[in-house]
């Protein structure tokens, strides 16, 4: 018995955090995670002309969003091994018109990428493999658009269509992403479609197949308080079942973006 506060989502915090830096405005973004993957997000805005700060003490930030493209247009990137901010950076810096090198640790070079990078070369973004074909490391050139819709596999990675959606209003027009296939990871899909909104982007969807991004730029809400993770969420939930509980979590409730907020239905 007893009460629990959660981390953040990793998966929101760093959707709001590239939000947050392509938005016009300043955010103060609440509770985000500490974690590797969030550092390096963090540390990577940084180095493409994003200002941010910390509220000492707290796990708030201060985000000055830039209303669009990087400021910077010459970075090198040491993403560590943070899927989240590497899949999700690609799309981004691909749309972003500069000159971008990606890379990681081993372990990320051994991740591929192929399919994200197959989806953003049909928009015209310009990237090459500067190892393995397929893998990271990655060398970013300013695009060179095409008009066309993007497709992307949907029974690879939902990070690569998230990546995609959340980089598309930098092209400055409107944009289908197309899904071939199953598209697997639903409920990250839902996140990433639900945080957009938040930030003034309404994505239009024909079932789980086809997505439009309208031409426009992202606003900030001024404030968002990243939810607790769902996922951890379970755990303490089951212990308060097995153990006559209570057990009370915070963070996180039943108006969660996060489909695994549902446990708590299972369990009901």
């Amino acid at each position: 018995r007893g009460k629990v506060r959660l981390p953040g989502s990793k998966s929101i915090s760093n959707r709001v955090l590239l939000l947050s830096a392509l938005a016009r405005g300043t955010t103060e973004v609440e509770a985000l995670l500490a974690s590797d993957d969030t550092k390096v997000m963090l540390e990577a805005l940084h180095a493409l002309g994003v200002n941010w700060s910390r509220h000492e003490g707290t796990d708030d930030y201060r985000v000055e969003g830039v209303g669009g493209a990087f400021p910077e247009k010459y970075a090198n990137l040491f993403l560590g091994n943070a899927g989240t901010a590497f899949r999700s950076l690609t799309a981004a810096c691909a749309f972003a018109g500069g000159d971008y090198s990606l890379s990681g640790v081993p372990r990320m070079h051994e991740r591929p990428i192929g399919d994200l990078v197959d989806a953003l070369r049909l928009a015209g973004a310009r990237i090459d493999y500067t190892d393995n074909a397929g893998f990271p490391p990655l060398h970013i050139l300013p695009p060179e658009p095409t008009g066309q819709p993007i497709r992307v596999k949907g029974n690879v990675s939902s990070q690569y269509l998230t990546g995609l959606l959340l980089a598309a209003p930098l092209l400055g027009r409107e944009v289908t992403v197309e899904v071939e296939g199953e598209l697997i990871s639903k409920p990250y899909v839902e996140i990433t479609l639900n945080l957009m909104q938040r930030y003034g982007v309404t994505v239009t969807r024909d079932g789980w197949q086809r997505f439009t991004v309208p031409a426009a730029t992202y606003q900030s809400p001024e404030r968002i308080e990243v939810e607790g993770d769902a996922s951890s969420a379970s755990y303490f939930l089951a212990a308060g079942a097995i153990g006559h509980g209570p057990v009370g979590v915070e963070g996180v409730g039943r108006n969660s973006i996060q489909g695994d907020v549902r446990f708590a239905e299972a369990l009901a």
